[in-house]
């Protein structure tokens, strides 16, 4: 049986453990309001500009045509992981990774086995754990949560893109986490480029949109392609964080709850240590007096 210094000092140690989780749950939970408005505002801009540039490049009369557009056989892949940069969160990175590699291992098994898939990291963790997987990641964007804002992203959906169109890669995908409450993140394995465009023959009479263009349809795409890449980048790394935080915050109500679990059991530890001395002492007073009376 451990000591009564040894119990009370587990119980100190699980007591601070216990302060700094209730305090990570607040923060997150301050964090996670304010990337629940962010999202909640850029969701339907990024929904209806998506949709908008899908229509008017399947409608296009003129075939605009746009290096993001270009479909090539896929020899070379780039794969974009939005993890976060510091853990304590949950199953938030490991679910990520693990949608990385089933994507991989369903999808771009050939071309891994060549070599030829390579990760685009937006945050630390997935990065580490992709590159210890032996993985190549040519790029690495960390700190940007601390800073989250859309120039920073658009730097990151540049370089992505000038990839793309330079024929470094065939293919980009984007894997990250949707927010939808504190307890729940759906993961999405979007394609990011070539840019998806609707099938004609398919498209129902009701989906069809007349625009009027102005100034003219190919300045107007040009111009339109870019900005929604942009944004959809933008969006996928504010669903990212909103689904850190809730993740954060249920992890850190589950370790505050369970350290109060544990603090139970150490105190019935230690009220049982203490009375065992104390029936100990007691023994060896009686035993010490009944020797003297001898």
């Amino acid at each position: 049986m451990a000591s009564l210094k040894e119990v009370r000092n587990r119980i100190v140690s699980v007591n601070s453990t216990q302060q700094i989780t209730k305090a990570m749950k607040m923060v997150a939970a301050a964090k996670l309001r304010r990337a629940q408005d962010n999202i909640m505002q850029m969701r339907p801009y990024a929904q209806k500009l998506g949709d908008m540039l899908t229509t008017v490049s399947s409608s296009s009369e003129s075939a605009v045509d746009s290096p993001l557009k270009t479909v090539r056989p896929v020899e070379k892949v780039l794969i974009v992981v939005v993890t976060s940069d510091r853990g304590l969160c949950g199953a938030f990175n490991t679910n990520i990774v693990k949608a990385t590699l089933l994507l991989i291992e369903s999808k771009y098994a050939a071309q891994a086995a060549r070599g030829n898939v390579e990760i685009f990291a937006i945050g630390k963790k997935g990065a580490e754990s992709l590159a210890k997987r032996g993985f190549v990641v040519n790029k690495t964007y960390m700190d940007l949560f601390g800073r989250l804002n859309f120039v920073a992203v658009k730097q990151a959906a540049e370089e992505i893109m000038k990839a793309f169109s330079d024929g470094r890669y065939d293919a980009v995908d984007l894997v990250y986490n949707e927010f939808k409450n504190v307890a729940t993140q759906i993961i999405h394995t979007d394609r990011y480029l070539p840019i998806a465009t609707e099938d004609k023959t398919t498209r129902t009479k009701t989906a069809e949109v007349n625009y009027i263009f102005e100034p003219t349809e190919e300045e107007i795409l040009a111009e339109l392609i870019p900005k929604s890449l942009k944004i959809q980048l933008y969006r996928a790394v504010l669903e990212s964080n909103a689904s850190e935080q809730g993740a954060r915050m249920t992890a850190m109500d589950k370790a505050t709850e369970n350290a109060q679990e544990l603090l139970k059991e150490l105190k019935l530890v230690y009220n049982r240590t203490r009375q065992a001395a104390i029936t100990t002492e007691i023994l060896e007073i009686v035993g010490g007096a009944e020797a003297l009376k001898n």
